[in-house]
């Protein structure tokens, strides 16, 4: 997973938010000669195929105007589903309780990936209790390279 260029970032953003949904988080992955961007977004009633398909639409726009990428690409647009992503220091902050999944750049105890409860958050400080083992762990947010609610489903 790449980082997006935080001034297109800013430009997904004023047209994600103008036209009244959250974006939650932008991924981009290189695959061969093209690279996919993945846009988040959400909303307080949800986020439908409709809404997505919207918002594809006004960011293709832009950036076939602006043409901020050199090289070829593939826009997609989602919601953040069950497991949703946690890109922002402020996503860990709102989901204390939940149960998250980590993967760290550099690891902690000779490990990268780590599942637990989120059980809070200080400065720049992830605490998490690690499943299995009943261990906190406090983490740099720095560190973490990749993090996920672990999503549940009641039937």
């Amino acid at each position: 997973m790449g980082k997006i260029d935080p001034e297109l970032y800013e430009r997904f953003k004023t047209v994600v938010e103008t036209m009244g949904y959250e974006l939650v988080g932008c991924e981009m992955q290189s695959h061969g000669s093209q690279i996919l961007f993945r846009i988040y977004l959400d909303s307080i009633t949800g986020v439908t195929a409709d809404d997505c398909s919207k918002v594809s639409h006004q960011i293709s726009a832009m950036m076939d105007v602006e043409d901020p990428i050199q090289s070829r690409y593939v826009l997609e647009v989602s919601s953040p589903g069950i497991d949703r992503p946690l890109f922002e220091l402020e996503h860990y902050r709102r989901f204390i309780g939940s149960r998250v999944k980590v993967r760290l750049a550099v690891p902690v105890g000779q490990r990268r990936q780590y599942t637990g409860l989120l059980k809070g958050v200080e400065g720049e400080t992830v605490h998490l209790l690690v499943e299995g083992s009943g261990q906190e762990l406090a983490l740099s947010f720095s560190n973490i390279e990749k993090g996920n609610l672990i999503g549940e489903v009641h039937l």
